[in-house]
């Protein structure tokens, strides 16, 4: 069980402006790199890369909580076996090249390296990257923080090899909203809380006064968006910023507003609001409170959500006789079906890089996360069971978030799944768990 900190704002010591990153270690690089450590994530044999990440020197304590850190996170990506320390022919000098013909004989590809040095409440954190078949550092960074960021800097680390070996985007220095559930099935206590990807620093964001459903991140802030209901009143769609704590309610109190999606510049929402025994698509500027309607018919039309480019918005409607995945612009324009087949399909989300959605397909009594390209084609599986609903992607497009609930008394876990359906990895979370959302990158923000 973690440990849950008390409710409100989210620490100020923890954004990403607070972490400086100083120079591009450059020592041991004799000319230009010649190094060909890559891990290509296509094709049909692929097998993670070996890679060992050393115990990082300097401070003791730091230095293994940064260095557990990478290792945890290169392993649940999928695509990288660490190396067990036991096997390990040496524990290598940060400042000299390691010895390359003893790591070769362990059949590592890539070998990280570290340190953590404590100046008082500041810390400075180094590593490099080799490629161990070639004898050559492939890339090295150094980070200024204070202590309280140093699991930060274990991320940001992950991200940089992540990125370097693979050439896709990073995604480990981000966070995750979900719905925390407790007490009996029948009545059940769902708060909003934020952790890092990895499952730490879990942080109740409301108290459980309302019932929390659909929480979604905004794209361009430090605000989530959410559904919330209080006994007796209609579900009305909230927004909430983290850093200052600030919440707001929006949308018209006489109607049930649900399925809340940010626009790519955070500034406006679109959301599903029932319209007597229908519900239309709307969109509402978050500043003026002015609302549009974009869809108007005899449908239930929801879960709303943005393609980055803002040109498009993914929704679900039953208009065509069953739940379905339709795109339209983002001005309502030309709607058209791009889900078909056996079973219904809900709850699209668009990936970061524009070049899927994620749904969830129900058929035949299972429930199946699948992604297509935009137009509906291409439509691929990448886990099914009794019970997986509520795909959000990473910052980075290659990984699926989502809740699976096995069924009976128990409640819903979190899982996420890259686009491949190769890697399936839980993710840790203090009780049951459904509707996630992942935020965008934190550095820079």
């Amino acid at each position: 069980m973690q440990n849950v900190s008390s409710v409100g704002r989210l620490p100020t010591s923890l954004p990403a402006r607070l972490i400086a990153l100083f120079v591009v270690l450059t020592a041991f690089l004799a000319g230009p790199a010649q190094a060909q450590l890559q891990l290509r994530i296509g094709g049909g044999n692929f097998q993670p890369m070996p890679i060992a990440i050393a115990d990082f020197g300097g401070d003791p304590s730091l230095g293994g909580l940064v260095s557990g850190v990478v290792t945890n996170n290169l392993r649940r990506s999928g695509y990288f076996t660490p190396l067990d320390h036991a096997r390990f022919p040496e524990q290598p000098n940060f400042d000299a090249a390691p010895n390359f013909e003893k790591w070769r004989a362990t059949g590592i590809q890539g070998l990280v390296t570290g340190r953590v040095v404590r100046d008082g409440g500041r810390l400075k954190v180094e590593f490099r990257l080799w490629d161990v078949t070639s004898g050559q550092q492939m890339t090295g960074q150094q980070y200024g923080t204070d202590a309280a960021n140093a699991r930060r800097t274990g991320h940001l680390i992950s991200d940089a090899v992540y990125t370097k070996i693979t050439g896709l985007g990073p995604w480990f220095d981000s966070r995750i909203a979900f719905v925390d559930e407790t007490g009996p099935k029948e009545n059940r206590r769902k708060r909003l809380m934020v952790m890092d990807q990895d499952g730490a620093n879990v942080r109740a964001i409301t108290s459980g006064e309302m019932s929390i459903v659909a929480p979604r991140y905004s794209p361009a802030t430090q605000d989530i968006a959410f559904m919330a209901q209080a006994t007796g009143h209609q579900p009305r769609v909230q927004v909430i910023n983290l850093e200052t704590g600030s919440r707001q309610a929006l949308g018209n109190v006489d109607s049930m507003s649900a399925s809340p999606r940010f626009s790519p510049d955070g500034r406006k929402l679109v959301m599903s609001v029932q319209q007597g025994g229908n519900a239309d698509i709307v969109t509402m500027d978050i500043a003026s409170k002015a609302q549009h309607s974009i869809t108007n018919g005899m449908a239930i039309d929801t879960s709303p959500t943005y393609s980055p480019d803002g040109a498009q918005i993914a929704f679900e409607s039953d208009r065509g006789g069953s739940q379905q995945v339709y795109v339209m612009g983002a001005d309502g324009s030309n709607p058209h079906r791009i889900t078909f087949g056996a079973g219904s399909a809900s709850q699209p989300a668009f990936s970061p890089r524009g070049d899927l959605i994620a749904y969830t397909r129900q058929r035949n009594g299972g429930f199946a996360i699948c992604v297509s390209k935009p137009d509906g084609t291409g439509e691929r599986v990448l886990t099914e069971g009794f019970h997986n609903e509520g795909p959000t992607f990473a910052p980075n497009g290659q990984y699926v978030l989502f809740f699976r609930d096995p069924g009976g008394q128990g409640g819903g876990k979190l899982f996420m799944v890259d686009i491949t359906g190769r890697v399936e990895q839980p993710v840790s979370t203090p009780a049951y768990a459904s509707d996630p959302t992942w935020s965008p990158l934190l550095a820079g923000r």
